[in-house]
């Protein structure tokens, strides 16, 4: 069943008349027929639907007269009180409708949609995260599985279940092309992981022995995987409308578990604070510490993390993080996807 015929079903539930347009729809996709008050909808799909993510629907354009409706495999209380208080409404597949419209008001339980979300949950594992950071730093290319699989190692039939759930939740088209900024933001609330703050910063002009177990791989940028800026000071390298400060923290991503606890054991494990040279994460994904960038620019001499990377740990800041990505375009080789 596709998107429009979920709808106009879960509305017979109640009893409303509800019909997809015939010809050019211009944009709507469901007519309400409520006891002679016609009402128009623009359906819109998506796997977690929070406030932010419903605040970022409504600001999106749609047709004069038609009301935003959101369908969901999970709509979250917040983003049902959002949506209804600025003239739409939501499906949650769980069981749930709501519409408000200076006309109509509707608030009432339907029947769940069983095994609707297949992988509705695509992003939460790994494998996710790879496939829609890959689409996300080339979001113009179509995404062909084989491709994709052979590029991330992993197997064609769990790539395509991947792709399969992003396009069902309507973050890529039927090519595999990344659709609007929604992608960028899902994979922001499933971004990060726990620093290690510690007490020296390793020496980037040197691989010597001493640190030759940290695999800083400071010098083979594009061959060698290795230990990648981020966060403010590779934002601000890039060109981010942002201030950094002399001596600010550097936040790097390593490889692996297994690299932090060599840190710590050469360089020393601090508390978060004044006393901390630098922290360390382990890469959400392989390709943050494979796909480095070095730049003439960067006055720091290490890799730094691809842009779409570092914007993920700026979205993380909901104030003024957000605030730098909204005045943020990356110079041309790099896709502005947020």
């Amino acid at each position: 069943m596709n998107l429009e015929a979920l709808v106009v079903d879960a509305f017979a539930q109640l009893e409303i008349d509800a019909q997809r347009p015939a010809g050019a729809s211009d944009g709507v996709d469901v007519v309400l027929d409520l006891v002679g008050v016609r009402t128009v909808l623009q359906v819109k799909r998506r796997a977690l639907v929070t406030d932010e993510v419903a605040e970022r629907l409504i600001r999106e354009p749609v047709p004069a007269d038609a009301h935003l409706f959101v369908v969901g495999d999970r709509v979250t209380g917040a983003a049902r009180r959002l949506l209804t208080a600025r003239g739409g409404g939501y499906y949650d597949l769980r069981g749930r409708l709501g519409l408000r419209t200076d006309r109509i008001v509707i608030d009432a339980e339907v029947e769940p949609i069983k095994g609707r979300s297949e992988r509705s949950q695509a992003l939460a594992g790994k494998v996710g995260l790879e496939v829609a950071t890959a689409l996300l730093m080339d979001p113009n290319r179509a995404g062909a599985v084989r491709e994709l699989a052979r590029e991330l190692g992993r197997s064609a039939s769990t790539v395509s279940d991947v792709l399969a759930a992003l396009r069902n939740a309507g973050l890529l088209d039927s090519d595999n092309v990344v659709h609007g900024s929604e992608l960028f933001w899902q994979v922001a609330e499933r971004w990060g992981s726990p620093r290690t703050y510690l007490a020296s910063m390793p020496n980037p002009g040197t691989d010597n022995d001493p640190l030759q177990p940290l695999g800083l791989n400071r010098f083979d940028v594009g061959n060698e995987t290795g230990w990648a800026l981020t966060d403010s000071v590779a934002a601000a390298v890039y060109g981010a409308p942002m201030a950094v400060q002399s001596g600010q923290l550097q936040d790097f991503f390593v490889p692996d578990e297994s690299i932090v606890r060599r840190a710590v054991t050469l360089l020393g494990a601090v508390a978060p604070g004044s006393q901390a040279r630098c922290s360390v994460r382990v890469a959400p994904v392989p390709a943050v510490c494979s796909l480095r960038v070095d730049v003439d620019t960067n006055p720091t001499e290490w890799p730094l993390a691809h842009p779409l990377f570092v914007a993920l740990d700026l979205a993380q800041d909901i104030g003024r993080g957000r605030e730098i990505l909204e005045a943020w375009t990356p110079e041309a080789r790099w896709a502005r996807v947020w």
